[in-house]
């Protein structure tokens, strides 16, 4: 029999809450991080609203040091997965063999808030000087390194670029490592900060990005047929991945167990995916195929749901595919926090074990005309017993990435 991989630690910083209790807490209260951008003058361009993570003062958490030689999405990374090893009770790590500790991070633009901002210096300044710290800055492996020397974990580590796919690949493969002898542990982490002109334009000239710039906690409406596009968000997650056996031997609390995992690609087009959805579903059935499970079994989805019209329909006729006359609870939590691109995948799968955990389902804000027949969850659910939840996270250029969690039973 195949050792069980579980989930023994959790990290989260969101535009909802900074920290896995105040995230769930506030994504399940209905809150909503979308809001008009303050981190720098949006006036001119076309979209002037993001889901931003409010509230976070690296000083609070990070050296001096540190702070100044990172980007944003590295400062996420690390936050998170100071919180999710301190929650494993593995900060403090001279009994564990650390080269059987593995890495993997996850993100879709890495450093790009730090090549844009350096670029836009440069081409303004009388004196051409770029600081010896930008390549390290905008390196997608960076975040990963700077935890690894923070925790003295010297095994296995890889950083994946799956675009918005990234954060759930990033457990996925976590899993893999596990699964193959490599590693006893991993920590599986996704980031990204995004919030620039530089992005923005382009995604708003893509006409990808809703821009009702005076209503922004409506804004994003996941699988409603009223939507006008997704809004960007930010922000970092991070989870602690064991075998079974390592966990218990330590007497680590298991949250859940990582039942299923999969990725493909459409092959179809770079930035929609067929309108049937016929990829995505056969990512959600492999994930199933793994753990051994069928669609009657799934209770929850946590569901990509950007408000981007043409992805969120070719989803909705995926899981109308994959789950027919059974009908899981579904919800699409970007509608609060945005898309997270990298953080997303992995902040929406704690939303998973969370819902196992509690009982509780987080709502779909803003949905009110649905493009399927689908069991939306609209309103905060409490009291439902769920053994089995999905996370979905696709991603331009075709990337599909499914996560099953299950009850410990």
């Amino acid at each position: 029999m195949k050792e069980k991989i579980v989930v023994t630690g959790m990290g989260a910083v969101t535009p909802v809450g900074i920290g896995v209790e105040s995230y769930w807490e506030n994504l399940i209260a209905g809150a909503c991080g979308v809001s008009r951008i303050s981190s720098f003058d949006a006036s001119d361009l076309a979209v002037q609203i993001a889901a931003e993570v409010k509230g976070f003062h690296p000083e609070d958490y990070l050296p001096g040091k540190l702070i100044r030689e990172t980007d944003a999405f590295t400062q996420y990374a690390f936050v998170a997965a100071k919180e999710a090893l301190t929650d494993a009770g593995l900060v403090n790590i001279e009994d564990t063999d650390t080269s059987r500790f593995g890495i993997v991070m996850g993100t879709a633009m890495s450093g790009i808030d730090t090549i844009a901002a350096t670029q836009e210096i440069l081409t303004n300044a009388v004196h051409k000087n770029v600081g010896p710290r930008f390549v390290p800055r905008i390196l997608g492996n960076i975040a990963a390194a700077q935890i690894a020397i923070e925790y003295g974990i010297t095994g296995p580590s890889y950083t994946i670029s799956t675009a918005c796919a990234s954060g759930g690949d990033a457990i996925g493969m976590g899993a893999m490592l596990l699964l193959s002898g490599e590693a006893d542990v991993t920590l599986a982490v996704g980031a990204d900060s995004t919030l620039c002109p530089l992005v923005i334009y382009s995604l708003a000239n893509a006409q990808a990005l809703s821009r009702e710039n005076e209503d922004p906690q409506s804004a994003c409406r996941p699988f409603d047929k009223t939507a006008k596009g997704f809004v960007m968000g930010e922000g970092g997650g991070a989870l602690v991945l064991e075998t079974e056996s390592h966990a218990k031997r330590r007497g680590a609390r298991i949250y859940a167990e990582l039942a299923g995992w999969a990725n493909n690609n459409d092959a179809w087009h770079v930035t929609r995916p067929p309108e049937d959805g016929v990829h995505s579903a056969a990512c959600m059935n492999s994930a199933m195929k793994r753990a051994g499970l069928t669609a009657e079994e799934i209770g929850y989805v946590n569901a990509h749901g950007t408000g981007a019209v043409k992805s969120d329909l070719a989803e909705a006729e995926a899981m109308e595919s994959v789950f027919g006359a059974n009908r899981p609870y579904i919800s699409g939590t970007k509608a609060a926090t945005g898309h997270m691109m990298g953080g997303g995948g992995v902040t929406e799968a704690i939303a998973c074990i969370k819902a196992i955990e509690t009982g509780v389902l987080p709502p779909t804000r803003n949905l009110t005309e649905p493009v399927k027949e689908l069991n939306f969850v609209t309103e905060t659910m409490e009291g439902v017993q769920i053994q089995v939840a999905m996370s979905n996270a696709f991603g331009f250029g075709g990337q599909n990435s499914t996560i099953i969690f299950r009850r410990m039973k």
